[in-house]
């Protein structure tokens, strides 16, 4: 007999009780979804650290430091842990800053109740929450850092397929539109993105984006594609 299905284990971060409590209603009445905690500041989330942690929906702006700082925090104790940014704040570079980070994806708090529940099983599943209009103005943010001159760090190169994978996140493609496009198992997919953050030296995927655009592993996104 196989074992049912461990639920998913989030923790909500964010200083407004009024959206913590409605998202916690909201998860807990999924039946794959268990919410372990509240968290109000960057304090709090530290010390719910010592949970196993599946997802978190972090708010960028805390009483006591911002949402980037709880990200690192918490990457520090559970890796894979995906961190969702759910904030108010949607310009380029509190994105970047998240990213760096060690943010999973980022949604905008005028997102549907039913579109976080949505977007917690997807974070968990290893998707990517940044839509292309946001991989656009990362493109344009990193192009200016870009030519101030900054050198590349030394990194392994990536191989043809792994730039193809790497081309496909930068198309904002999800697991599923990626593994139509080069014909590869979502196994042999993960496997490619591991060895393309260990070489890139980044914690996430969407720190595979910034880093690609960056210094030119790969061309931005269409603007007539982002745009939709």
């Amino acid at each position: 007999m196989n074992a049912e299905p461990k639920p998913i284990r989030v923790l909500l971060v964010d200083d407004h009780q009024l959206l913590t409590g409605s998202l916690s209603q909201v998860l807990r009445a999924e039946p794959d979804i268990e919410v372990v905690g509240v968290a109000g500041t960057v304090t709090e989330a530290r010390e719910m650290r010592r949970e196993r942690l599946d997802v978190v929906l972090m708010d960028y702006r805390l009483p006591d430091g911002t949402g980037a700082d709880a990200t690192r925090a918490i990457k520090t104790r559970w890796p894979a842990a995906r961190v969702v940014m759910l904030t108010a704040l949607a310009d380029d570079e509190t994105i970047l800053e998240s990213i760096q980070a060690g943010a999973d994806g980022y949604l905008t708090k005028d997102q549907a109740l039913e579109e976080v529940v949505g977007a917690v099983r997807s974070a968990h599943a290893g998707e990517t929450l940044l839509p292309r209009a946001v991989i656009m103005g990362i493109a344009q943010r990193v192009a200016v850092a870009r030519d101030r001159g900054k050198e590349r760090p030394e990194v392994e190169p990536l191989t043809p397929r792994e730039l193809d994978v790497l081309r496909a996140l930068t198309d904002g493609l999800s697991t599923p539109e990626i593994c139509d496009r080069l014909v590869i198992a979502p196994n042999t997919l993960r496997t490619h993105v591991q060895n393309i953050m260990g070489k890139l030296r980044v914690h996430s995927k969407l720190g595979a984006v910034a880093f690609a655009l960056r210094h030119r592993l790969v061309e931005p996104p269409r603007q007539q594609d982002a745009l939709y």
